[in-house]
């Protein structure tokens, strides 16, 4: 069937980021109180007016979660302040600007609500900021699927992992690098994505049929028919993708446009994958690279995992006229 793009509906011009903005969260979920709606537009209105000082202290929503976070520097930009911050226990590579709205003054009241944010979203207190160092990214990415894509990946070489200490693993996390090349054609496909969301205003209608758990799907079989038999560690490594990409979807595979529209279409325990499309698979594999160096495998075996990535992106550059939209020119 030959699918020319649909929208769910126009959406309201609101300010539209430089093509070079990451797709990275930025936005509160929905679970914040309307305490919380009210106080962010209060900034909205006062947004010419600086909220933060350098090197202040706050709270910063980051995703679906409130984070402790400093401000590094400050400046206005189209008559609007912008605060560039650090994620306090976090690397520097998560690093960014954001507007006042992501922001709140580290004040009792406001750390009851991020306390209560965590409890609602069924977040362990935290004794300090080493359990966040700890935990590597800034995501909501749970450890179970970084599990299941290290056993994945082992599974298809028969090795063991050696035991190794918290530092060793951090060293490793850190001097791993991952690459994972897309092919030239999903790369076109992700920028006419980025210009039909934050340019033309329009939104992908949902539900996307296929759907990730579809294409999930199909790619097994594919690989069965292909390597004349279904692998233990294939299936591993697609559930440790759909791990991923439920949990990593509300955080940084969203353009801000879209969180309206992932609020109405995720309710009720619903699986984003059972949801959302091909479009925003494809956006998962650009930020992986910043994910799997905290994957507990070794080298050899991380090798592997990117291939078996690169042959999956291959799949769905074959399939592309039949998962994608079809944007026009």
């Amino acid at each position: 069937m030959n699918k020319k793009h649909t929208v769910s509906h126009e959406i309201k011009k609101r300010r539209v980021y430089p093509r070079t903005t990451p797709l990275m969260a930025s936005s509160k979920d929905d679970s914040a109180t309307d305490a919380d709606d009210s106080a962010a537009n209060r900034r909205r209105a006062n947004s010419n007016t600086k909220l933060f000082a350098d090197g202040e202290r706050v709270l910063a929503y980051h995703g679906p979660r409130i984070y402790e976070a400093k401000v590094l520097k400050s400046e206005i930009r189209k008559n609007d302040w912008k605060y560039f911050v650090h994620y306090l226990g976090w690397s520097k590579t998560w690093d960014e600007w954001v507007d006042a709205d992501r922001l709140m003054k580290k004040t009792a009241e406001n750390i009851r609500k991020q306390q209560a944010l965590d409890k609602k979203q069924g977040v362990e207190p935290k004794l300090g900021r080493s359990n966040q160092t700890k935990s590597k990214t800034p995501n909501g990415i749970p450890s179970y699927c970084h599990l299941v894509l290290s056993v994945g990946s082992s599974g298809s070489k028969g090795k063991k992992r050696k035991h190794e200490s918290s530092a060793e693993k951090e060293n490793t996390a850190v001097e791993k690098v991952v690459g994972i090349e897309i092919p030239q054609t999903l790369k076109k496909q992700l920028v006419d994505d980025w210009g039909f969301v934050n340019e033309q205003n329009k939104l992908v209608e949902l539900p996307r049929s296929p759907n990730v758990d579809d294409i999930l799907k199909m790619y097994l079989e594919y690989r069965s028919k292909k390597d004349n038999m279904i692998t233990d560690s294939v299936e591993e490594i697609l559930k440790g993708l759909r791990c991923y990409f439920d949990r990593a979807l509300p955080v940084i595979l969203l353009y801000d446009k879209e969180r309206l529209q992932y609020r109405e279409s995720i309710k009720n325990d619903v699986s984003p994958s059972s949801i959302y499309g091909a479009e925003h698979l494809l956006r998962l594999f650009v930020k992986l690279p910043e994910i799997l160096p905290y994957v507990n495998i070794e080298g050899d075996l991380l090798m592997s995992l990117q291939q078996e990535f690169l042959d999956f992106l291959t799949f769905l550059q074959k399939k592309q006229s039949s998962f994608f939209l079809l944007y026009d020119e």
